[in-house]
């Protein structure tokens, strides 16, 4: 199994927004692709005070570095971020880490 994990900052009371984006947007799309197996979503407060932010990490889980490739394409580093989460950001990674699971 392929782990595929990605991270973004964004303003804390933006959190809830992305993730109805990816129940709305993107988890349907996902479940359809052969070879996907599930998404986490992992959130960490980075900044406190008068503008909390978060960053929060996406991970995807993918049976095979190939089916990561039919989702993302030839460069299977590179982020696939849709305008609408991107929208959300304060940054984002541009490319993306994958970890085979060996435990």
């Amino acid at each position: 199994m392929i782990v595929r994990s990605w991270s973004a900052r964004l303003a804390s009371q933006n959190v809830s927004r992305y993730l109805a984006h990816l129940d709305r947007s993107v988890k349907p799309g996902l479940a359809t692709l052969s070879g996907f197996i599930g998404l986490t979503v992992l959130e960490r407060i980075v900044e406190e005070g008068a503008s909390p932010a978060s960053e929060v990490v996406v991970q995807t889980r993918w049976e095979s570095l190939d089916a990561v490739r039919a989702f993302a394409g030839d460069d299977i580093s590179a982020a696939v971020v849709e305008p609408g989460a991107a929208a959300l950001f304060r940054d984002y990674d541009r490319r993306v880490l994958h970890y085979k699971v060996i435990g």
